[in-house]
């Protein structure tokens, strides 16, 4: 069975980090750009991170650059995001999502596979 299972998320006070991991079973993750995504109450999904398999290439929206990184371990097959600093407004159900080509501009419909998501709230 092909899956990704995000793990990771919990309850964290403002400023505070956490590390979200994505592990990869069924299949590789050595040639699919993965992209994080985000979903909190009432908003539309959005993409917050994503690393290319060819190079590594990583990229984020303004908003957690400088506070989020995506990295990748090809051996275990996971992918992860180290978020520091985190605010209220990240609070939201974490998504990761593989897609065999490219990191472009988070479109949904690019990605064949999805995690059950993990949530994260930050909240003092």
């Amino acid at each position: 069975q092909l899956q990704l299972v995000e793990s990771g998320g919990g309850l964290v006070q403002p400023g505070g980090s956490l590390r979200l991991s994505c592990a990869a079973s069924g299949f590789t993750l050595d040639y699919y750009a993965i992209g994080w995504f985000r979903q909190a109450p009432g908003r539309e999904r959005e993409g917050v991170s994503c690393i290319n398999s060819s190079d590594g290439s990583t990229y984020y929206r303004d908003s957690v650059k400088g506070r989020f990184t995506i990295s990748r371990d090809n051996a275990k097959n996971t992918v992860y995001l180290q978020m520091n600093s985190l605010k209220p407004e990240d609070t939201a159900v974490y998504y990761c999502a593989a897609a065999p080509s490219v990191c472009g501009d988070y479109t949904p419909d690019e990605y064949d596979y999805w995690g059950q998501g993990t949530q994260v709230t930050v909240s003092s």
